[in-house]
């Protein structure tokens, strides 16, 4: 069965669609910026369900993985717009206002301007487009199709605790004040993450990195996605994976903890990828932010060699896929 990626590439090779391929499309706008653009549909009982979320929560989440996409070019967020469709029941609700609360709560966090949308009925599911702009300095998007051999590999934050928060809710734990912290910690990963926005914007201001891509499909996923892109292979190190500290309450095993940061997905936080001899620049400009640096691009083009205990395994993607 065909992949949702093998579907992508089939439509951009058979219409020669340059300019898909990157979490964000990049279109000329003046003769100083670039206009980054992506779109997102969020689904109900496919990417998320009701008993699970808060409207609040739900119109954050709406956001929030359109930002990272924009994140994810070392681009700035400028402007959005939303469409939702909502079955009758409810539309009679107060559903729609809360969930437009937590969309513009988020959007004036990082100064986002709505500028649009639209609102119809479904028969039964609610569903959700999310379209954001953001702005480049012209042709200093960053790619994910730009590493080079040789490059270092960084990720942002911590990894794991968004399919951790997953694995609660499928247990029928839900979000609530009186609940343990390390609960409470892990499905807000999954239900309000935060995207990385200034993080990749001075990524790309700074022309510090030669790849980005947003962690939404899983560590494996994504870093196979960069590497097929930029035509690379990588290894990295367990060890050196930052793996989030909550998932300790959920299990003691290292072996299940890893798994959730490889191929868990949905933490949004950045991998990207760093020229050797702009290390110690990225270092000094970047010492208070949360980095981690887990290994190096390869001339093997897309093997991923992981490294654990002292013995290599060729890490197969094995992140979230729709098909």
């Amino acid at each position: 069965m065909k992949s949702e990626f093998d579907f992508i590439e089939t439509i951009r090779r058979r219409y020669s669609l340059s300019k898909i391929g990157d979490d964000s499309a990049v279109l000329p706008k003046n003769s100083k910026a670039d206009l980054v653009m992506t779109t997102d549909l969020l689904i109900e009982d496919i990417d998320f369900r009701l008993d699970w979320t808060t409207p609040e929560f739900l119109g954050h989440k709406a956001l929030a993985v359109s930002l990272s996409d924009v994140a994810a070019m070392g681009a700035k967020p400028v402007w959005a717009m939303l469409s939702i469709g909502i079955p009758k029941a409810i539309w009679k609700t107060d559903f729609v206002e809360k969930f437009y609360d937590g969309y513009f709560r988020l959007a004036q966090k990082f100064n986002v301007e709505i500028v649009g949308g639209d609102i119809s009925e479904t028969p039964d599911k609610i569903v959700v487009d999310s379209i954001v702009a953001g702005e480049a300095k012209r042709n200093k998007a960053v790619l994910r199709s730009s590493a080079k051999d040789g490059d270092l590999i960084f990720v942002t934050g911590s990894l794991g605790g968004a399919a951790g928060g997953l694995r609660l809710l499928e247990q029928n734990f839900r979000y609530d004040l009186s609940e343990e912290i390390w609960r409470k910690n892990l499905m807000l990963k999954q239900l309000q993450p935060i995207p990385q926005s200034y993080n990749g914007q001075f990524l790309g201001e700074q022309n510090l990195a030669t790849s980005i891509i947003d962690l939404s499909d899983g560590l494996s996923s994504d870093l196979a996605h960069l590497c097929r892109a930029s035509k690379v292979g990588a290894k990295i190190f367990a060890d050196k994976i930052p793996i989030n500290k909550n998932l300790c309450g959920l299990t003691k095993s290292f072996d299940e903890k890893l798994n959730f940061a490889l191929n868990g997905g949905e933490d949004f936080e950045l991998l990207f990828t760093i020229n050797p001899k702009k290390k110690i620049r990225f270092e000094n400009e970047l010492k208070n932010h949360n980095f981690s640096h887990i290994g190096e691009t390869t001339a093997n083009a897309e093997i991923i060699e992981l490294i654990l205990d002292g013995r290599s395994s060729v890490l197969e993607p094995k992140g979230f896929r729709h098909f």
